[in-house]
C-alpha cells in the first residue's frame, strides 16, 4: 500500500441504477470505443438521451436498436432490465443504501445479462461499499497472487477464504490488488525494455 499510494475514488456523484445497469450490459463483452460507439447511437435515438431509463428501453422497437447496434440477447437483457425496473425489482436511487450488499446481489442479478461481478463492481464503483470482494474478477485473484507470491492460479473459494483477514474493508483490499496486478504488469514491461 505504501508502494502503491493512496487511490483516487469518487463515490458520492448521484447516478441512475436503470442507466448504470445498461450501460454495462451494453458494455459486456465489447471493446470499450465499440460499445461506446453503440451507446453513443443508443442516447441519440432514445427520447430522454443521454439517460437510458426504463421507459425508453421498453418502449425502443427492435429494429430501432438492432439500427444502433445492439444484439438480439442484449435487446432481451434491456427490455427485461426495463421491466424489471418498472416492477420495482430494480431499486431508485434513495433505495440503494437501505438495502445491504447480499439484497442488492439478488435483486439485481434477477435482470437477465446481469451477474453477481456487475452487481459488484455497482457496490464498489458506485456505491462506494466498503467489504466488497469480487472474487470471480481476475484482477483481483492475480493481484492476490502477487501479493501472496503463489505460482499457480488462486481459485475464488480460497481468496474468499483469505479475504475474510480482510473484512470489513475487502473494498480497500479489492482496490489495491488491482493496482498490484496493473504494477506488476507495467514492471514486468519496464524491465523486459531495459
Amino acid at each position: 500500500m505504501r508502494r502503491i499510494g493512496r487511490l483516487p475514488h469518487d463515490w458520492d456523484s448521484a447516478f441512475d441504477p436503470v442507466d448504470a445497469l445498461a450501460r454495462a450490459i451494453l458494455y459486456q463483452q465489447l471493446a470499450g470505443k465499440a460499445a461506446a460507439t453503440i451507446v453513443g447511437r443508443i442516447e441519440k435515438h432514445l427520447p430522454r438521451g443521454p439517460q437510458l431509463c426504463a421507459q425508453d428501453l421498453r418502449d425502443a422497437s427492435h429494429e430501432g436498436l438492432r439500427a444502433c447496434g445492439v444484439s438480439a440477447n442484449k435487446q432481451r437483457a434491456l427490455k427485461d432490465l426495463a421491466e424489471k425496473a418498472l416492477d420495482g425489482v430494480v431499486p431508485l436511487m434513495h433505495e440503494l443504501p437501505q438495502l445491504d450488499d447480499d439484497a442488492l446481489v439478488a435483486r439485481l442479478t434477477a435482470v437477465r445479462g446481469i451477474g453477481r461481478w456487475t452487481v459488484e463492481m455497482m457496490l464498489i464503483f458506485r456505491l462506494g461499499r466498503a467489504d466488497v470482494l469480487p472474487i470471480d474478477d481476475l484482477g483481483v485473484r492475480r493481484g492476490a497472487e502477487i501479493l501472496l507470491g503463489r505460482k499457480r492460479a488462486l481459485k475464488p473459494r480460497r481468496l474468499a477464504e483469505i479475504g475474510l483477514r480482510w473484512a470489513p474493508y475487502r473494498t480497500l483490499a479489492s482496490l489495491y490488488l488491482w493496482r498490484i496486478a496493473d504494477f506488476d504488469r507495467n514492471a514486468a514491461v519496464k524491465r523486459s525494455q531495459d
